[in-house]
Formats: C-alpha cells, sequence, structure tokens
C-alpha cells in the first residue's frame, strides 16, 4: 500500500484510476503512466473497470522518481506475493493487488487509509482528499493552472479554477500582504536614510 499512497499524494490520481492501473500502463524506464480506465464497484457488488469519466480523464502523466523507485519495489514485492500463492494467484495484471492477485475493492482502501490515519494519529479525511491536497501544494508552488489541470485529469481549466479558487484567493492575498510589507520597509529604509526630516520619494502611479 505504500507505493499506492505515495502514488496517489503525488499524482492526485482519483481512487479509481489508481486501483484500475495495470503493468501495462506503465512505463517505469521513462517515469510516465497511461491513466486509461477506472476500477469502480458495480450495483450487485462486484467489480468493474470502465474507460475514465472523460477524454481529458484519459491521459499520460510524469512520474516522479520517488513514485518510479516505490513502484519498482512493489513490482517485486508481487512477485514474492505471486510466488507464494502459487495455483491460487488470479493474474489480473493490476499493479495494485490483494495477496491473491486481484484487484483490491475501492472501499477496501477507504478502510485501510482510514486505519492507516488513526495508527499515524491523524485526523480522518476522504482518501478523495488526497487528490485536493496535491493540487493545493501544486498552487503554493506556483505552478501553472493549466498543468494542474493536465495532471489532474479535468475536462476544462475552468472545473480546476473553480474549484481551488479558495486556494488562488489565498495565494492573492498573501501575495498582496508581501508587496505590502516590501513596500513598507522601503518606506521605513528611506526614512530612516533621510534623518526623519524628509518624506519617503512617492509612489509609483498610473500602474496598471
Amino acid at each position: 500500500m505504500h507505493a499506492l499512497f505515495e502514488l496517489a499524494l503525488h499524482t492526485g490520481l482519483r481512487k479509481g484510476e489508481l486501483l484500475g492501473l495495470h503493468w501495462e500502463d506503465l512505463n517505469l524506464d521513462a517515469g510516465t503512466a497511461a491513466i486509461r480506465r477506472t476500477l469502480q464497484r458495480t450495483a450487485a457488488g462486484g467489480l468493474t473497470t470502465l474507460p475514465t469519466k472523460t477524454r481529458a480523464s484519459e491521459r499520460r502523466i510524469a512520474l516522479p522518481t520517488r513514485c518510479v523507485h516505490l513502484l519498482k519495489l512493489h513490482r517485486e514485492q508481487q512477485q514474492c506475493e505471486r510466488e507464494s500463492a502459487g495455483t491460487t494467484w488470479q493474474d489480473s495484471g493490476h499493479v495494485f493487488t490483494t495477496p491473491q492477485g486481484k484487484a483490491i475493492d475501492p472501499t477496501n482502501l477507504s478502510r485501510a487509509f482510514t486505519t492507516l490515519l488513526r495508527k499515524a494519529g491523524l485526523r480522518r479525511i476522504r482518501f478523495h482528499d488526497l487528490r485536493h491536497s496535491t493540487a493545493t501544494l501544486l498552487l503554493e508552488q506556483g505552478v501553472e493552472l493549466v498543468v494542474i489541470k493536465e495532471l489532474l485529469g479535468h475536462a476544462h481549466i475552468g472545473v480546476t479554477a473553480t474549484v481551488y479558487a479558495h486556494v488562488r484567493l489565498r495565494l492573492q492575498r498573501e501575495a498582496i500582504d508581501t508587496l505590502g510589507t516590501a513596500l513598507g520597509s522601503r518606506e521605513t529604509t528611506e526614512t530612516a536614510r533621510s534623518g526623519g526630516d524628509e518624506p519617503p520619494p512617492p509612489r509609483a502611479t498610473g500602474v496598471r
């Protein structure tokens, strides 16, 4: 599960997209992943693999070096599980499986995530919140909105802009506060240089 959680946080993939990954979708030498399908629970209680939600959801993403390393280790671990399972192994082709090779039920993944949070002493959040955390951290690092839109697989950039409008507003406030601090420091410096007898030079006006 380690590789799965790391991949979720580093790429913002949806739960179904992660569980729908097949080894053939990964090019670990090139460090890329093709997002083509999603694993979903059916009304009858079974599992089924479906195409991604939209054309934009079907995409190729770059994998962080850390995730590539963890996926290689995960592949080795899965091979050990295959050997231990013997004839009971079910070769589903999925990257993330049970010890018997079956696809992981999305509900069981959510339970495992909740258990992990509890053991770590962290507050309970949804698995989907990892996706929001990824986008928020990228925005805070100054990554362009269009890049985040492509990574998350949103149909339109307007979706990305709307969902994370509160983050962008906070970043705007921080930027304005930073500018205000810089301008205030400059004014104080100019006053100190003049001995307090002369007003600081006028600020530029008419900037648009």
